[in-house]
């Protein structure tokens, strides 16, 4: 749980971070911002109806890059969890997206079999599993 929390509070901490998908054979980002730790679980949020559900329902595999002094780079799988509960946690934490999404407008997703590189100008600081 040590490790979860140390690559979730650099997320957290950045804010805006990229997420990238895989449309076919063509890799997709787009910057993303919402992010909660639930259950032991890293989560993301996606907008219902937009691309990236569509393609992580073919393909679940991801890769995130973030950036603040340091760098983080994570890589597995998003798998959908679509509890209420879940989204109402991520309301409870950002309430603008309660507001402008709605619970029905959210789509969650957790990370699995993830790697998380954290480097810095020197190179790999410390890479995490989970």
């Amino acid at each position: 749980m040590e490790d979860i929390q140390k690559v979730y509070d650099f997320i957290d901490k950045v804010q805006n971070f990229y997420l990238a998908t895989i449309d076919g054979d063509q890799p997709r980002v787009r910057v993303y911002g919402a992010s909660l730790l639930y259950e032991g679980k890293i989560y993301f949020m996606a907008i219902k109806g937009s691309n990236a559900p569509k393609q992580l329902a073919l393909n679940p595999k991801f890769e995130i890059c973030a950036f603040k002094h340091n760098m983080l780079r994570m890589s597995g799988k998003l798998v959908l969890d679509d509890r209420p509960e879940v989204k109402k946690a991520l309301i409870k934490k950002i309430p603008a997206l309660g507001e402008s999404l709605g619970e029905e407008g959210m789509q969650m997703y957790y990370v699995t079999d993830a790697t998380a590189t954290f480097s810095n100008m020197q190179g790999v600081s410390d890479v995490i599993k989970f």
